[in-house]
């Protein structure tokens, strides 16, 4: 053998231990990501593993006529593999790189510099909770009941526009004159008065007031120009019916139009879904507006992997979804329950899928 071919030889050995310990290596060094995959899929019109270990129904309503159901309504989930206490390691993320059904975020998008992972599952834990009563409002809006919405300040932020008009408590009737049946409804208002200042009715306690209030301007996450008047809210409602909604171990906003479809399946005749295995994601108010998740690429794959064949994807997620459609998954975008229903209408009737709306990069 030349010396030339040992030295190569040698050459190789010493480069390949290199690599093996930098390798090694960088296992043991941290990280500043985490690594998205799918969770798991529920079927809103089955059951789930309750916290006694036994079976429940996602959807239970005791005090209502309930029909049959078929097919599937799946709420999908998103995993997520590390935490601030361990974050994956370098060969980790390498491997969910070329996965294409996870994605390796920056930690501090899932776990906020300052929150312990004990907060954010309390947070997501409430998120649920809120979602599911806009679920079932929205769903009891739409089968003509009265759902009795009461918008009620939860906290004002110190040095705020609202400080020292409102108070926490506080139950807001009417803006400018028009009453108040969401949080969203108020917003909305707010935004469009464009810094003009505003009239608030107020009930406080037992009395009545009124209360101008001028919005102040900042900058969101987007860069996009807001009016804040500097209070948390929440909606409380005097539901007619009692809708009970069943599932532990799952947190996030992001269940709710399934729910609401789910609801909404399970107190009228025949089945919304015709049967079929749908799949979908996406939050959902009283008034009944989609609006986006996270994960969406995961949660695609998950539905997938579940035997869905068809998946409502919110429309403010759609740049998200095109590119990433697994095979075998037709997407269909929905910006409101409506939307939903009339999709599902379609699929359950059997008519013309190919005129449903669909994601495009540009669609919004």
């Amino acid at each position: 053998m030349s010396s030339r071919r040992i030295n190569g030889t040698v050459a190789g050995v010493i480069a390949l231990s290199v690599s093996l310990v930098a390798l090694v290596a960088l296992t043991f060094v941290p990280t500043q990501y985490v690594i998205q995959r799918p969770g798991p899929v529920f079927d809103t019109l089955g059951t789930a593993r309750g916290t006694d270990g036994t079976e429940v129904p996602l959807i239970e309503v005791p005090d209502a006529k309930t029909y049959p159901t078929g097919g599937n309504l799946d709420l999908t989930t998103v995993q997520v593999v590390g935490n601030r206490d361990r974050t994956p390691s370098w060969f980790e993320l390498a491997l969910a790189w070329f996965d294409r059904t996870r994605a390796v975020v920056p930690i501090d998008t899932v776990f906020p510099e300052g929150v312990t992972s004990e907060q954010r599952d309390e947070r997501n834990a409430a998120l649920m909770v809120d979602s599911q009563h806009e679920a079932t409002a929205a769903a009891l809006t739409e089968l003509g009941y009265d759902v009795g919405a009461q918008v009620e300040v939860v906290s004002v932020v110190d040095g705020s526009a609202a400080q020292g008009h409102l108070k926490d408590g506080d139950r807001i009737l009417a803006i400018d004159g028009v009453e108040v049946e969401s949080a969203t409804l108020l917003r909305d208002r707010i935004q469009k008065a464009k810094g003009s200042e505003i009239e608030l009715t107020v009930l406080r306690g037992s009395e009545r007031t009124t209360v101008s209030i001028t919005p102040e301007k900042t900058t969101d996450a987007a860069g996009e120009t807001v009016w804040l008047i500097g209070i948390t809210l929440t909606t409380d409602y005097d539901f007619p019916i009692d809708v009970k909604l069943q599932l532990d171990n799952v947190g996030g906003p992001s269940a709710g139009m399934m729910f609401a479809l789910g609801i909404i399946d399970t107190l009228t005749p025949g089945e919304l879904n015709g049967g079929e295995k749908i799949a979908g994601t996406g939050t959902i108010d009283a008034a009944g507006t989609v609006g986006p998740i996270g994960g969406i690429r995961q949660k695609l794959y998950g539905a997938r992997d579940a035997g869905a064949t068809v998946f409502l994807a919110p429309a403010s997620n759609c740049d998200e979804v095109v590119g990433h459609v697994p095979d075998g998954l037709d997407v269909f975008r929905t910006a409101t329950l409506e939307d939903s229903l009339h999709i599902l209408d379609v699929i359950s009737t059997h008519g013309d899928t190919s005129k449903l709306p669909v994601c495009t990069a540009s669609a919004k």
